[in-house]
């Protein structure tokens, strides 16, 4: 399916959008009703668990996902979301389509009915979320190695950074010293991913708090 805006400029806000998606997963044919069980949204995408019920109480009976006890099914739902000359547009896509984007909370994954095939684009999805999730979100002061040298752009590179931040317009924001010539460097989270900490910073402010943190698996 295509993009589709509403010229009538009716979705302005956050409020707006939410109210919208919950709208568009809740329906009801002559034998089944759909609704929407989580929403969330991260950047500019929102992803939704959405159940699906047989009016007759039956249960209901797909090749993609195990019914749960209760006789339904409950998919996951991708929404891309932009604005166009003010006007909001959506462009969405089941969960088995294989959808690129792959940021859902595991919080929306956990609602989500077990799948039938672990080979499926669902379940590929599922991974990819897991995967983009158990990216660290390191503390101040936390020494970093990358899983692999990031390229900059005057052509270097380096692979050891510390967290740190500078300020901008009156906000924090983040950024890692380079530990070879003592830069500072943007980095992405995706490039973070598969990254080891080296040392904590919470961990170092002093010995009571390093034996702490060791004790609790920190």
């Amino acid at each position: 399916m295509g993009w589709l805006f509403y010229t009538d400029r009716r979705v302005k806000t956050y409020a707006d959008e939410k109210a919208e998606i919950a709208r568009l997963c809740t329906f009801e044919t002559d034998t089944r009703k759909t609704v929407l069980l989580k929403a969330c949204k991260v950047g500019s995408t929102w992803y939704a668990a959405v159940k699906v019920t047989n009016l007759d109480g039956t249960p209901v009976d797909d090749r993609t996902y195990v019914t749960d006890a209760g006789g339904s099914i409950t998919f996951g739902a991708v929404f891309l979301t932009r604005f166009d000359d003010g006007c909001w547009g959506y462009k969405d896509m089941e969960e088995s389509a294989g959808p690129v984007v792959s940021r859902a909370p595991l919080s929306l994954l956990a609602l989500l009915s077990v799948l039938k095939d672990p080979d499926s684009y669902a379940h590929a999805w599922r991974q990819r979320c897991r995967d983009w999730a158990a990216i660290p979100d390191y503390d101040e002061g936390d020494r970093i190695k990358l899983a692999a040298p990031v390229t900059l752009t005057d052509g270097s590179t380096c692979q050891i950074v510390t967290a740190t931040h500078y300020r901008r317009g009156g906000q924090k924001r983040r950024c890692y010293r380079i530990e070879e010539t003592g830069g500072l460097v943007r980095l992405s989270k995706a490039s973070l991913a598969g990254s080891e900490l080296l040392g904590s910073a919470k961990s170092e402010a002093s010995p009571v708090l390093a034996e702490f943190f060791a004790g609790n698996g920190s």
